[in-house]
């Protein structure tokens, strides 16, 4: 559906992509993975269209809907609504159906035997067949469920789109393009700026959608629970490997074995050519011998070791000793502008443990740990830090008050005379800062770098607590998981805001889940927290089923028998009604649902055939099979637009005449 074909591109002596050719594939979900400057956020522009390159090289199906998430923010037009915004994702239905409008109108007044008649009879037969084949009739809905999902509330839907933050922002446009369900999606860094719980939506939103995905994301779970092919960008080539990120990870080890030997032979055959140059260059017998093998190495490909062959790891030297308690806190209160933001949050911390601080975004994660931090003071309650406690914060804001006169290396420098030279540069290379980058003066630093060098002088700080806020925004994964390791191993305290489920998952052992002003402890990690709150989500139905209480005022006993049995009587009737509509639906969904098994197991068998090199030897067999695999792919995709047409008027009926025909034949 998609190729990218000899596709090159250098920045002076750099190659940021050397004669890469790769093709995305109906309903493949990738993995776009490199390090940070590898050119990642650059394919993913190509491919969308925003960067152009020479012709031939960016090739695409014909007629192909492509959804594009960038890390940018767009602009938002004033005066338009949240939900309204989020409705011009589906501004083509909506044109279809104002000039269907039109022309019903017009035919109305066109008398039958006029000759126009039968041209607007068959432009109003086409158009109801686009608007068919649209979402339209279930728009609202869907809107209303992508937005909700995505962390908005109800309250939000008639605010001016422009009144929200930039992540919200993001936000609104992740949804438009779901919204617009388009063949292709492509996105870049899709989790930056998404709380847990609106991150584990979008995850199960996304392994119900059919089309195919590219994505970027340094959330390791969310690659894994998500991709099944995953390309690497490495030394300006492109890599791609069958399976998810961590099976990635174990192909590229044993790829990198063969490599690496491949590597040293080479290393050693020229340096053993090199020493042969050296000794018989000045001998005129040994001319011919010496330029001989000096014109073989000029034809030698040379083989580079990649960027993550370099591995770096760090440890965080003992922290000092505390007391067995490191931190109570009792009745903690605080609210801006009269609204509450926590409300009697109450908490202790014991030596040596790690707490993950969780919650939607606005719950108050970020203001807590600036309390602990010092940085802004509680309406009320009790802050008591334990015996010989010392505190190191890392914030977004702390990349500000860097001195911008000093080099990188300086800064760390500056604040710990237990770290030698060796170590300090261990950790800078932890954080993407390698070789003469130590040099640079911070002055000279992008806002993402000024973030990481902060990160690391916070981690150079001698102290037996870390608070940090969201400390892996600006890292790549291999960066994440050489601070996961030194975290799992320091022997201090930790207090983390993380949306990050694979970076804190591993070393935390308690979860403070912040929601509604109230704060929840939980006794395990981030797993644990997610496998007890997706039960008490699943079981909450059956909460509010529960019998009511009889309160002063309800009618008597007798009243309430009587009123019972002609609710009872309601429910019978509504039940009927509901399976009298609902029975021709299931009968179209289990045909659709069929048609589906079969032409997806077809296209199963396809993709194998397909992936045979032997097969584009043979021109014929190779147009054949791809001519059915085009005509599959309609087919499916026709399958799915009425399975879930047919899903969507189903659960209207549910919606309307009450709950899952499941729980009622219970």
């Amino acid at each position: 559906m998609l190729a990218i074909n000899q596709l090159s591109i250098q920045f002076s002596s750099k190659h940021l992509f050397k004669n890469v050719s790769v093709r995305v594939h109906p309903g493949e979900k990738i993995g776009l993975v490199g390090v940070n400057g590898a050119g990642k956020s650059t394919l993913l522009k190509i491919m969308a269209g925003v960067k152009h390159v020479d012709d031939g090289v960016l090739t695409r199906s014909k007629n192909i809907s492509i959804g594009y998430l960038p890390q940018e923010i767009a602009t938002f037009a004033p005066g338009r609504t949240l939900f309204d915004e989020a409705k011009t994702a589906f501004a083509e239905a909506l044109a279809i159906q104002k000039e269907l409008d039109q022309v019903n109108h017009a035919l109305g007044t066109v008398p039958p035997e006029d000759a126009g008649f039968a041209d607007l009879l068959h432009r109003q037969g086409d158009l109801q067949h686009r608007l068919d084949q649209s979402d339209i009739f279930t728009m609202e809905s869907q809107i209303e469920r992508i937005l909700l999902g995505l962390g908005f509330t109800q309250s939000d839907f008639s605010k001016d789109s422009i009144s929200f933050s930039g992540g919200w922002l993001m936000r609104l446009m992740l949804a438009k393009i779901l919204l617009a369900k388009p063949d292709l999606l492509l996105l870049d860094e899709p989790t930056n700026h998404l709380d847990i719980e609106s991150l584990t939506w979008l995850e199960e939103f996304l392994q119900n959608h059919r089309g195919a995905m590219v994505m970027i994301s340094h959330d390791r779970s969310f690659l894994d629970n998500l991709t099944t092919t995953t390309w690497e960008i490495s030394l300006g080539d492109l890599t791609v490997y069958k399976g998810n990120y961590s099976k990635y990870l174990v192909d590229k080890a044993n790829r990198m074995i063969i490599k690496r030997a491949a590597y040293e032979n080479q290393q050693a055959m020229i340096e053993q050519t090199m020493k042969f140059v050296d000794r018989f260059r000045s001998k005129a017998t040994k001319a011919t011998q010496v330029q001989s093998r000096l014109k073989q190495l000029d034809k030698i490909e040379l083989i580079e070791l990649d960027e993550t062959e370099n591995t770096i790891a760090f440890r965080f030297p003992p922290s000092p000793a505390s007391g067995r308690t490191v931190l109570e806190i009792e009745g903690l209160n605080k609210q801006f502008g009269g609204q509450p933001v926590f409300r009697d949050l109450s908490f202790t911390l014991q030596r040596g443990e790690k707490l993950a601080v969780l919650g939607v975004n606005g719950a108050g994660k970020s203001t807590l740990v600036k309390i602990l931090a010092g940085l802004i003071p509680p309406d009320s309650g009790v802050i008591r830090f334990g015996h010989n406690v010392t505190i190191s914060y890392f914030g977004q804001h702390q990349a500000q008050e860097l001195d911008s006169r000093y080099t990188i290396l300086e800064t760390l420098s500056h604040v710990s005379n237990d770290l030698s030279v060796t170590q300090t540069r261990s950790l800078l290379g932890a954080f993407l800062f390698r070789g003469d980058d130590v040099d640079k003066k911070v002055g000279v630093l992008s806002g993402g770098e000024k973030s990481r060098v902060a990160l690391a002088k916070m981690i150079a700080t001698p102290a037996n607590l870390l608070i940090l806020d969201e400390p892996t925004n600006h890292l790549d994964i291999q960066s994440q998981e050489v601070l996961q390791e030194a975290m799992r191993q320091y022997d201090g305290s930790i207090i983390v805001v993380s949306h990050n489920r694979y970076f804190a998952n591993s070393f935390v052992s308690k979860v403070l889940e912040i929601k509604s002003g109230h704060g929840t402890i939980f006794d395990g990690n981030i797993d644990y927290y997610l496998h007890k709150t997706h039960l008490e989500t699943a079981s909450s139905p059956q909460k509010k089923s529960a019998a009511p209480k009889i309160e002063p005022g309800n009618p008597p006993p007798e009243k309430q028998a009587k009123k019972g049995k002609e609710v009872r009587k309601l429910q019978a009737e509504l039940r009927q009604q509901k399976t009298r509509e609902i029975a021709p639906l299931k009968k179209i969904l289990d045909r659709c649902e069929q048609e589906i098994e079969q032409l997806e197991s077809r296209k199963s068998q396809l993709e194998q055939a397909m992936a045979d090199p032997e097969l584009y030897q043979d021109q014929d067999r190779f147009s054949q099979l791809n001519n059915e695999y085009t005509s599959l792919g309609q087919k499916l995709k026709k399958s799915y637009a009425e399975w879930e047409q047919g899903q969507a008027k189903m659960e209207e009926i549910v919606a309307r005449l009450g709950g899952p025909e499941e729980e009622e034949e219970g």
